[in-house]
């Protein structure tokens, strides 16, 4: 691994500043609000924190006609208070629509609930946001809709341009905050990832046709230690075609699961640390990459241990950092990545 002594000392949000990047990740009101030692480490390795959960629709939302920006507002002043960007996701995501909605939303009201909660949540953090991710995940193959868009709510009631519509409410009710469309499975070389890159593609071409207010592609990049179909070039190739259409890039919610691998987790810290340093040097060749977000900090919390958990039971360990809060390999992976970029 290239990662020297000099990259050793430093904080990962050191390390990206350095060559012009971002670096940060997801965490919750209630561990930043309980663990003392979690959020000072926090603030020393992160320069954006990520609501996890709290501004889903279904935690801002507990009923149609009640908004609940209670935890929200904590992450947006412990944001603000230790001089951290904050970032906002997501406005509109099929998993995070709340029980009320299928009972109270249809074709003939669609519109006004979309609209009216894209302007209530954007308009009550406008100024404290660096980025939202609008439209998350609105891709699905598998779906065999037109355009390879996703069978949500939002297409049922209202097409496409629903996602058009999403955009143009955030961007005028926060002409500051940068705006995102938001999606995962688009990094290996597989068919399946391969058409799923092309039509996130025609999506974006027919969006910037529109002159849709987008201005940036999240990359979730959920990556696996075992997975070995990892193509750089196609990689490169796509993030170029995003690039020529003006879009910035940011990797938004990055771990590394460990499924798969050994017991032994110096095997396995080294192969995650080896998928960190491989991924982010293919990203970060790209001048349009302003950030990198990992999807939480520290293996103790990470989604990871119920979603991937390991078939030998052992802890996952996703992240830069261990259930100690002390830097990995994958900590270092992360931080020669962000060395190794060209200066910008």
């Amino acid at each position: 691994m290239a990662a020297n002594a000099k990259v050793a000392e430093a904080s990962l949000k050191a390390g990206a500043a350095a060559k012009g990047l971002i670096y940060g990740a997801a965490s919750q009101h209630k561990i930043l609000s309980s663990n003392a030692e979690f959020a000072r480490r926090f603030l020393e390795e992160c320069a954006i924190l990520v609501p996890e959960n709290e501004l889903k629709w279904e935690a801002v939302r507990p009923s149609p006609d009640r908004f609940d920006f209670t935890k929200g507002d904590w992450l947006a002043q412990f944001a603000r208070k230790h001089g951290l960007l904050f970032r906002g996701t997501p406005l509109l995501w099929y998993q995070a629509i709340p029980d009320w909605f299928r009972e109270t939303v249809n074709r003939q009201n669609a519109e006004q609930f979309l609209t009216n909660h894209i302007e209530t949540v954007v308009k009550h953090y406008a100024g404290q946001i660096h980025s939202w991710d609008v439209v998350n995940e609105g891709i699905h193959l598998p779906d065999r809709q037109p355009d390879g868009l996703r069978k949500t709510p939002w297409l049922k009631f209202l097409g496409e341009d629903y996602i058009d519509l999403a955009f143009r409410v955030a961007a005028q009710a926060d002409p500051q905050a940068i705006l995102v469309y938001n999606d995962y499975d688009i990094d290996y070389d597989t068919r399946e990832q391969e058409a799923k890159r092309k039509s996130v593609l025609k999506l974006l071409e027919r969006l910037k046709a529109k002159k849709t207010p987008i201005h940036a592609i999240g990359l979730q990049a959920h990556l696996s230690a075992a997975e070995t179909r990892f193509n750089p070039n196609k990689l490169r190739k796509f993030l170029g075609d995003v690039a020529s259409m003006g879009l910035k890039v940011l990797v938004t919610e990055m771990d590394v699961a460990d499924r798969g691998l050994p017991f032994d987790y110096t095997i396995r810290d080294r192969r995650v640390a080896q998928v960190y340093e491989e991924y982010l040097s293919v990203i970060l060749d790209e001048p349009a990459t302003i950030a990198v977000l990992t999807w939480g900090l520290s293996d103790r919390y990470t989604w990871l241990s119920q979603h991937r958990a390991r078939a030998d039971n052992a802890k996952v360990r996703p992240l830069p950092l261990d259930r100690d809060l002390k830097p990995k390999l994958a900590w270092h992976g992360i931080a020669s990545a962000f060395e190794s970029r060209s200066s910008t």
